[in-house]
């Protein structure tokens, strides 16, 4: 990964619906730009669904139970004793539990903290300013 603006990581989720299991197409993205954050894009049949959350929630959820609201992490076994991270989404159209491979979670982590390791975020908050009151 030599682009030093993003970080991104591509895995399988598996997704278990209806006892059945259903595998589609998920990105963990990291971009400088915005520290503190993460985006996975799930891709879906109407097209792709982003969600923005906290890298910090990712990073700890291989680990330990982590998250209030709207999302939560942590990590499990599946259904043939693999280690996953579960990712937990709530939004008002109901919720999701997302299997992701431990291991595809930490290299994707790891990217992360190596182009700006924990505590020494940034963050931009005279061009985050503007870029709000640009918005209305």
């Amino acid at each position: 990964m030599n682009d030093k603006r993003t970080s991104t990581t591509t895995t399988a989720v598996q997704i278990s619906e209806n006892e059945r299991d259903l595998a589609f197409g998920a990105e963990f993205h990291y971009d400088p730009a915005d520290p503190l954050a993460v985006t996975m894009v799930l891709e879906s049949i109407s097209g792709p669904v982003r969600w923005t959350f906290a890298r910090e929630l990712i990073a700890e959820g291989q680990f330990e139970p982590t998250g209030d609201g709207d999302v939560h992490v942590w990590p499990c076994l599946d259904s043939q004793g693999s280690a996953v991270v579960i990712v937990e989404l709530h939004s008002p159209d109901g919720a999701i539990l997302l299997q992701f491979p431990s291991r595809a979670v930490h290299a994707f982590v790891s990217a992360s903290l190596e182009i700006v390791p924990e505590g020494t975020e940034q963050l931009d908050l005279d061009g985050w300013i503007e870029q709000l009151l640009a918005e209305d």
